[in-house]
């Protein structure tokens, strides 16, 4: 796929308040779900208990449901591993030391092997939570600091908008599907983040470049030109190389089992919100702020020089 700037009628920041309407829609949406339905956290953050099944031939997730079940117990979800001959139940909520042992006889009983049970506390959910949360925030930061050393000031807020808007996109998507959140989801979440501003870095390098080659940028009309000539080289860049790990992703989605499953589904929708932004989301923040700055640069230089024409027919 070849574009060529000089001919491409192409006009990404024309419809940017197109782009951010769907955007600050969707995430509006995301945030209502969040605040009533909420995300289906995993023992990892919700706090419950594991337990690691082990048979000596391939099981099912619906055999080893029906032997908890004819000993009345109901759990929350059940994954396969191994060669289908591990099976992981989880409980939200957790189980008992009775209950455990209980638990525990009965595999024991049944396939010959004791089964591995761990449980976590709401202590630990919590600080869980929290130290996923604080590892989101010293990526962006140390994300923030790098572009804006890198590049300037203008630069590292888009990028920053751009990357929270990847990771609402992520949460708004899993709060809509309800799929588990789990340690693997936040893995996913933080990998998007190294992606998105990977591909946001190489259209602001473009933009650094094109702006540098301009004699005078001064007007929304020639910041656009410029964005929009950097974006239109960029893009089939952009849209090859996600489509590559996106490939990728989908597979480990499709036969990665019941263990992927959260971490490439999150990869799959994160691949797709990270090159929306960079395309639509981080590039048209820059041009709306850069038109900013310029104006009140203009509006100062103007302040300025008619504040010197004032001193000089004083003198005179």
């Amino acid at each position: 796929m070849n574009f060529d700037p000089r001919t491409s009628k192409l006009d990404f920041v024309k419809h940017r308040k197109k782009f951010f309407s769907f955007s600050a829609v969707f995430l509006m949406v995301g945030m209502i779900l969040l605040s009533t339905v909420g995300l289906n956290l995993g023992i990892d953050f919700a706090a419950g208990t594991t337990v690691e099944v082990l048979a000596e031939e391939e099981i099912t997730a619906a055999e080893i449901e029906q032997e908890f079940a004819d000993i009345g117990y109901d759990p929350d979800d059940v994954v396969l591993a191994g060669d289908n001959d591990i099976a992981r139940a989880s409980f939200v909520g957790g189980l008992s030391d009775d209950e455990s042992l209980e638990v525990q006889s009965h595999f024991d009983d049944l396939y010959g092997n004791t089964p591995n049970v761990a449980t976590i506390t709401p202590i630990v959910g919590e600080e869980l939570a929290m130290n996923a949360f604080i590892s989101v925030l010293i990526a962006s930061l140390g994300i923030i600091i790098y572009v804006t050393f890198r590049f300037e000031f203008l630069y590292g807020v888009s990028a920053i908008i751009a990357l929270f808007h990847d990771a609402l996109f992520i949460i708004t998507v899993f709060s809509i599907v309800q799929m588990e959140v789990n340690i693997p989801f936040i893995a996913a979440v933080l990998t998007i983040i190294g992606y998105s501003i990977n591909d946001t870095i190489v259209t602001f390098d473009r933009i650094r470049e094109n702006m540098s080659l301009e004699e005078k940028v001064e007007s929304f009309e020639e910041v656009s030109a410029v964005v929009n000539k950097s974006l239109v080289q960029t893009l089939a860049r952009s849209i090859n190389t996600v489509l590559t790990v996106v490939f990728a992703a989908g597979a480990l989605l499709l036969i990665g089992g019941e263990g992927l499953r959260v971490f490439s589904f999150a990869l799959v929708v994160g691949l797709v919100a990270g090159t929306y932004s960079s395309l639509f989301i981080a590039a048209q923040v820059w041009a709306v702020l850069k038109t900013k700055q310029l104006e009140r640069r203009r509006r100062k230089r103007e302040e300025q020089e008619a504040l010197e024409a004032e001193q000089a027919e004083t003198e005179t």
